[in-house]
């Protein structure tokens, strides 16, 4: 693991005189299969859970405990998501602006400042900072990060038990080889993306109910 997150963006806004400051972060962007997860999350301030960091860097019961400690001490949080026809419709990037902004209308009090790991959401008009590699530097980003997995991660299994031949709770919907061998044996279900190129490919194949 590289240096934790620290408050460094979030000291930076509140000196320009912002309080509420959440960080927004999103899981799902790469897979085949189910909604993209935004999450987002106003912490306590100089308040740090052991081992919070980008939830990439996290093994799963890590962020499992860290999900239940987040979600019990945040300030407010919440989360959003953005269905596979969706991904379909509007693409994996308006998509995941959509779920953004579902999670920041679900906040009980709006924030007054926005820090995101890489994404800028034009339809708000919060003030808002996108951070290259956020979730490796904000803590606010990082636990909206671990937020947004953990929730995205839950939903895969429910996916897993509507569509068992898949395994979608190993591989949450990302191309690993045993996921794209099941797509081919298979074919897509209700679940997957078609306008990924991966799913494409077998939409010939006849679809489980």
């Amino acid at each position: 693991m590289g240096s934790c997150p620290t408050e460094f963006f979030e000291q930076m806004a509140r000196a320009r005189g912002y309080r509420r400051i959440a960080g927004l972060d999103e899981a799902g962007r790469g897979p085949l299969a189910g909604p993209v997860v935004a999450a987002v999350v106003i912490l306590p301030r100089r308040w740090a859970p052991v081992l919070l960091d980008d939830s990439k860097l996290l093994t799963e019961q890590q962020r499992e405990v860290l999900y239940e400690d987040i979600t019990t001490r945040a300030l407010d949080w919440a989360i959003g998501l953005a269905s596979e026809q969706e991904i379909d419709e509007l693409n994996i990037l308006g998509a995941t602006r959509l779920a953004g902004c579902r999670a920041l209308n679900y906040l009980s009090t709006p924030p007054d400042y926005l820090l995101l790991d890489a994404l800028y959401l034009p339809t708000i008009t919060v003030p808002q900072r996108p951070v290259i590699k956020g979730d490796q530097l904000s803590r606010s980003i990082a636990a909206a990060s671990i937020l947004a997995k953990v929730s995205r991660d839950r939903m895969m299994t429910t996916y897993h038990e509507r569509f068992p031949q898949y395994q979608f709770h190993q591989h949450k919907g990302y191309p690993t080889q045993e996921h794209l061998r099941r797509l081919q044996q298979f074919g897509p279900c209700p679940g997957h993306r078609r306008s990924f190129r991966p799913v494409q490919a077998y939409l010939n194949v006849p679809s489980p109910a």
